[in-house]
């Protein structure tokens, strides 16, 4: 892989510190729980998979360190509310825990499956898209945000190792920046066709004809298809959606939480204020305006044309063929 957002050395976790990109590669050492909690919650790591991954290396660590397992849960467990796969993880570590099982080979299991499910996911979308096709993504969903290849982005990677000629629009993604500094950034590591556009421009394009998908990844998805995904996806639905262009989420069946009914019952994390009023320390805003920040938002399923996951691609109506996939 040319990107490695995440590195096992036995006794730390190395992650790569996303909020340095692109001007610098940098990796953060993470010896205990609490200090892969503090990179999840401070976005050194972000990613809904990634998250997962890492948390479970936490887990291992607090393990290998004789540590109290449940208050190590607990802590990570509060680091990012919204992604369903942070949940997903810790609660397949405790069960291995309480299995007697060896918590930094289960770890490493997970950090391989992920890979191997982004591929399957690459594989299954490409099949969707012809041969020349240009896409729109928002946030970032590659490489980065899993344990290696991504999900909308591996869906790019996979039809370019397909041979076909893709070419990429990537969204700012403000506030955070994440399609301007990471998805950028990823895709010229490997010499893949991308524009980098702010969000406000999207609806330009669209009105030009120029999309002919849009992919984004997925922090949690509802029983019901409802997805919840880096602010400012559902503004890009709702335009893809009025130009008749096919807007398709992809994630592994992890990130679906049958638990949860609808989009309605899905945690909004909101972050502080300093990411909205200032940018790379640099204040853009006055001084004590008011400002909410809500880090995600949810896309109906009626918007989505199709969700893309390690086991196949999920149509409409989403709750059969969501029940069917987990029966």
């Amino acid at each position: 892989m040319h990107v490695e957002p995440i590195r096992w050395r036995g006794k730390a976790l190395e992650l790569l510190d996303q909020r340095l990109l692109p001007r610098e590669v940098h990796y953060v050492a993470c010896r205990d729980a609490h200090e892969v909690a503090v990179a999840i919650r401070d976005m050194i790591v972000r990613g809904a998979p990634a998250i997962g991954v890492s948390a479970a290396f936490g887990i291992a660590l607090a393990a290998q360190r004789g540590d109290d397992v449940d208050a190590a849960a607990a802590e990570l467990r509060a680091s990012r509310p919204t992604a369903v796969n942070l949940m997903w993880a810790l609660d397949r570590m405790q069960r291995a825990r309480d299995a007697g099982g060896d918590l930094t080979a289960e770890a490493e299991a997970m950090f391989r499956e992920d890979v191997e499910a982004n591929k399957r996911i690459g594989r299954n979308g490409a099949m969707l898209l012809g041969e020349s096709p240009t896409i729109l993504t928002h946030c970032n969903a590659g490489a980065l945000a899993t344990a290696g290849y991504g999900t909308a982005l591996g869906v790019i990677r996979a039809a370019v190792e397909a041979g076909k000629r893709v070419a990429v629009f990537a969204d700012e993604t403000r506030p955070y920046l994440q399609g301007a500094r990471l998805t950028a950034w990823e895709l010229k590591q490997e010499d893949i066709d991308v524009t980098l556009i702010t969000d406000n421009m999207a609806g330009h394009f669209f009105q030009q004809g120029k999309f002919d998908a849009v992919i984004v990844g997925a922090d949690r998805i509802a029983a019901n298809g409802d997805t919840a995904n880096k602010i400012g996806t559902y503004t890009v639905a709702v335009l893809a959606h009025a130009h008749g262009v096919p807007f398709y989420i992809a994630a592994p069946l992890s990130t679906i939480d049958v638990n949860c009914p609808t989009g309605a019952s899905i945690p909004i994390e909101e972050r502080s204020a300093a990411e909205v009023t200032s940018m790379n320390g640099v204040s853009i805003a006055p001084d004590g305006i008011s400002v909410r920040h809500p880090a995600f938002d949810v896309t109906p399923a009626r918007l989505i044309s199709a969700i893309i996951t390690d086991q196949g691609v999920l149509r409409k109506p989403y709750d059969e063929s969501i029940r069917r996939v987990f029966s």
